[in-house]
């Protein structure tokens, strides 16, 4: 029988494999030794850069092409409205507003690119 330590994200196991006739019969793995890491967060968020002289900015939460602008330059939006529709990793994300506010800026059109963190829109 071997005995294997292994660590995955963060928690170690102790592997026992026994091997009969060269052909592997039996593996066992018992607990983790460390505390087990906080589970992760269920979808991303688009994320507000700090409100500044220049407005609350909606940024990408993650790397995909805009599939949808859904306002206009001047609409009032509140805290939660859907303001851009992202494909990321063959899904639709629909990015919110992230205060209340109209819409001074929209810095991205249908089948830009873009990248986590890039300024999408613009809220005053």
């Amino acid at each position: 029988m071997k005995e294997y330590k292994i660590k995955v994200n963060g928690n170690e196991y102790n592997v026992s494999v026994e091997e009969v006739g060269g052909t592997i019969s039996n593996v066992s793995v018992s607990a983790p030794t460390a505390a087990p890491s906080a589970a992760p967060a269920a979808a991303p968020k688009a994320a507000a850069a700090p409100a500044s002289a220049g407005g609350t900015k909606v940024t990408s939460p993650l790397p995909g092409v805009i599939l949808d602008v859904a306002v206009k330059e001047g609409d009032a939006v509140k805290k939660g409205d859907k303001v851009i529709v992202l494909e990321a990793m063959k899904m639709e994300n629909v990015i919110e507003a992230t205060a209340d506010g109209v819409i001074k800026e929209i810095k991205v059109k249908k089948t830009d690119s873009v990248l986590e963190g890039d300024v999408l829109v613009v809220i005053g």
